[in-house]
């Protein structure tokens, strides 16, 4: 706890490196083991199986970012605390009276991090939401020039709700939270989201990932639809 400090530039602008260091760090194991904690009272289709995809899928940008764009600056540790909360304190399961941005700060403040990258992380998980900024779109864009992370960790996490993963997830949500809604139901978000979801990635990283798993989408719809054709034919 002592040593965060050390670990974590004040600066928002710090280059990260490539090295190992910060996921051995006290820092890293004490919010992984609470997130995988935390994420226990989830269902499937939010589990930490889920943080880990996202926290995988953001590395991947960071790194074929910085690879294409060595100019680009980056917080790393932030990314990756970004990508470990995202879903912590999410609407869809939170507690009465629980409010992710509290939850975060107070978990990295305990672990001795500083203000500015409590404030930085903080606004990263408060903000990855898709519904969020299709309300305020203006708003997540200048977020986002200030904090270019959040592109990172919302591309991330876009990627998770679509190709096969998403499929499964999707199906999981819905008898989780939506039973009602049933198989078709299911099928009809995607058209409703999901295959809109590679018109708002932002990196180019996100953008060419985003477009095969799109094409997952598209072809499994196709599928079920063939499948299903025969139903039309059934009197009723």
């Amino acid at each position: 706890m002592g040593d965060a400090n050390e670990r974590l530039p004040e600066s928002t602008d710090a280059t990260p490196t490539f090295k190992r260091e910060f996921e051995t760090s006290d820092l890293y194991k004490n919010v992984y083991g609470y997130v995988q904690n935390y994420m226990a009272r989830y269902d499937i289709s939010h589990d930490f199986s889920h943080v880990l995809r996202v926290l995988a899928l953001s590395k991947h940008i960071l790194a074929e970012e910085l690879k294409d764009n060595p100019w680009k600056k980056f917080h790393k540790q932030a990314v990756i605390l970004g990508a470990l909360l995202h879903d912590v304190g999410d609407k869809k399961y939170a507690q009465p009276g629980e409010k992710a941005d509290q939850l975060v700060a107070d978990l990295l403040t305990k672990h001795g991090c500083p203000p500015r990258f409590v404030a930085k992380v903080s606004i990263i998980v408060e903000n990855v939401s898709y519904s969020n900024e299709i309300k305020r779109p203006q708003l997540v864009k200048a977020i986002i020039s200030a904090h270019p992370e959040l592109a990172i960790v919302q591309d991330a996490d876009r990627l998770d709700a679509i190709g096969a993963v998403g499929i499964g997830r999707t199906f999981a949500f819905s008898a989780a939270k939506m039973p009602d809604r049933g198989l078709e139901g299911s099928i009809e978000h995607f058209t409703e989201k999901l295959e809109k979801l590679e018109g708002v990635m932002k990196t180019e990283t996100g953008k060419r990932m985003a477009r095969e798993r799109t094409k997952r989408l598209k072809d499994f719809r196709q599928w079920w639809e063939d499948e299903n054709e025969l139903v039309s034919t059934v009197p009723g």
